[in-house]
């Protein structure tokens, strides 16, 4: 058999991809399984998109390629979201790409700005697909610690202290997955600072912006912040849209040259009733998000009785679509969720999927109907 390449020996199958299959295992033997794992809504997208896809189907053009930077109705709606919802002003012909998933924009951006050996800070616990393509592309990941005790923010007094020669990116998330907590303006000012002292890309991937959320913010609002910072974002969450792969990318127009030099040679464009659908999503008023989160909220408050059955700790005051929730002391993660899932076919996520710093943390998804959780409390 031809052996992998080399850069495929410390990567390993996505921890998802694994996990469910067993999932999947025990509910085709027929145990009744209440999957609280992923954060994969199941509630619809709005029937305006839904609309706005079909009409799309019609269009004399829809089959053929399209743009690799997408319509231009898509850039303006994505522009026009920015600046109603975060305040920040782009460029919609230089300073924004349409990416099929903002997962895909992880790949782009690190084959556009490294190289073997350039070093990368990687926040734990953190996304994991921000390790694994980092060692893809023959980069080093470098993790930060995050903890309670620093309202998981990255110390960045601690980080200037270390040696950031070959330190070319640093990714960050917030509102951040899994603990839900979200950064202010005063943060991502000290960030840009930081930044631009060590010369440091800054990739801030904010899909959770708008999920329980008061105060939707984004990293392109902080004065000079397209001098070392890009956004991505993605509609998944905020619209219902998972698996439509509808993301983007934002930032000064240099680095979304770079990253369309990779881009044109992946993909050949977005399907055009998707993009249809993405511009009227963009569109939607505030209604949209006050009616899910007020579903989102109903499952948080049913989420946190759950978890005090299991004789966790969480804070009230996260965002996002989930509830990260300390176990109690001595209690390992992946064991704890390994007797949840056998025993009572409930699975959780340990927090150790996303770094050493999750240990002794699990994370409840909201994406489970209110039924659902009462009968998981039930089981218990």
């Amino acid at each position: 058999m031809m052996q992998p390449a080399d850069r495929l020996l410390e990567t390993k199958e996505y921890y998802f991809s694994r996990k469910l299959k067993e999932v999947r295992s025990l509910a085709i033997e027929g145990h009744p399984i209440i999957n609280m794992g992923i954060g994969s809504p199941d509630m619809p997208a709005p029937d305006e998109v839904v609309h706005a896809l079909k009409e799309g189907l019609g269009h004399p053009n829809t089959h053929q390629y399209q743009s690799y930077i997408g319509l231009p109705e898509l850039r303006d709606a994505i522009a026009q979201f920015y600046k109603q919802h975060y305040g920040v002003l782009v460029n919609p012909l230089s300073e924004i790409l349409p990416l099929m998933g903002s997962k895909e924009g992880i790949m782009h951006i690190s084959m556009a700005f490294l190289n073997p050996g350039d070093k990368v800070l990687i926040p734990n616990p953190g996304y994991p697909t921000y390790s694994a393509v980092t060692k893809l592309v023959e980069a080093v990941p470098v993790t930060y610690d995050l903890d309670a005790n620093h309202q998981w923010l990255p110390d960045l007094e601690q980080l200037s202290n270390q040696d950031l020669t070959d330190v070319k990116i640093m990714w960050i998330n917030y509102p951040h997955m899994p603990t839900g907590v979200n950064a202010d303006t005063s943060f991502f000012k000290k960030l840009i600072a930081f930044a631009k002292a060590h010369a440091i890309l800054i990739v801030n991937d904010n899909p959770y912006s708008f999920v329980l959320n008061d105060h939707p913010t984004s990293i392109l609002n902080i004065e000079g912040a397209k001098e070392v910072a890009i956004e991505l974002n993605s509609l998944s969450k905020t619209f219902n849209m998972a698996g439509w792969r509808v993301g983007m990318v934002l930032g000064d127009s240099e680095y979304i040259a770079h990253i369309l030099k990779v881009k044109s040679n992946m993909d050949s464009g977005m399907f055009y009733g998707i993009q249809k659908g993405a511009i009227a999503a963009l569109q939607m008023s505030k209604e949209w998000f006050e009616k899910i989160n007020l579903v989102y909220k109903r499952r948080r408050d049913l989420i946190y009785t759950l978890a005090q059955k299991l004789d966790c700790s969480f804070t009230r005051d996260g965002v996002g679509m989930f509830v990260w929730a300390k176990l109690p002391e001595g209690i390992h993660a992946e064991k704890f969720i390994n007797e949840i899932l056998y025993q009572k076919y409930v699975f959780i996520t340990p927090g150790t999927i996303f770094g050493t710093q999750g240990e002794g943390y699990i994370r409840f998804s909201l994406c489970v109907t209110e039924d659902q959780i009462q009968e998981a409390i039930d089981r218990f």
